[in-house]
């Protein structure tokens, strides 16, 4: 079985976790653990398909991001900052990233005329090609992957997606605070 396939038989956890945890834990803690762990594989067999999909045209996910970012935002100039908080990483990951989409001559880095500490990005001609042209070749496969699914279930499954996160911040924050 290739690593993206899907399979009931081969999830996590094995049955003898499972029934470990029964022993120790009553069925609907069961079913937590499970579903944390179908999310889990489920996430890391869409990231190793969308690195493979976005290695071919923008070249990680990351970068299409980033790209996007510039891109959608037209020909205004965005702070580094304002990446570093999009994507959720630390300054040196988007400096390292910047560095290198620039040296490709998909953008360019300039400094803030009123706070010179602060670079401003944007998007080159080339780097407007690419993305475009990686935004074409994934639209449509992600038109075939989700094409079972309505807009209302799609919409209802970001809803949940955001509550499950929400919730994993939520007791995060609580237990860093003891």
């Amino acid at each position: 079985m290739k690593d993206n396939e899907s399979s009931e038989n081969s999830s996590f956890p094995s049955p003898h976790l499972r029934e470990a945890y029964l022993r120790r834990f009553p069925i609907d803690a069961v079913e937590r653990l499970e579903t944390v762990f179908t999310l889990k594989t489920a996430t890391q067999q869409i990231t190793n398909v969308l690195n493979g999909w976005l290695e071919s045209t923008a070249g990680s996910p990351a970068r299409f991001q980033t790209l996007a970012l510039l891109w959608g935002s037209g020909d205004r100039p965005v702070p580094h900052q304002d990446i570093i908080a999009r994507l959720q990483v630390k300054r040196a990951t988007v400096s390292a990233m910047m560095f290198a989409l620039e040296q490709e001559g998909l953008v360019q880095s300039v400094g803030d005329q009123q706070d010179r500490r602060r670079l401003l990005a944007t998007l080159t001609e080339k780097g407007k090609e690419v993305f475009t042209s990686a935004m074409d070749r994934n639209a449509s496969r992600l038109q075939k992957t989700f094409a079972e699914f309505s807009p209302e279930e799609l919409a209802a499954f970001r809803k949940m997606l955001t509550r499950v996160k929400d919730s994993f911040l939520k007791v995060d924050g609580e237990e860093g605070k003891r």
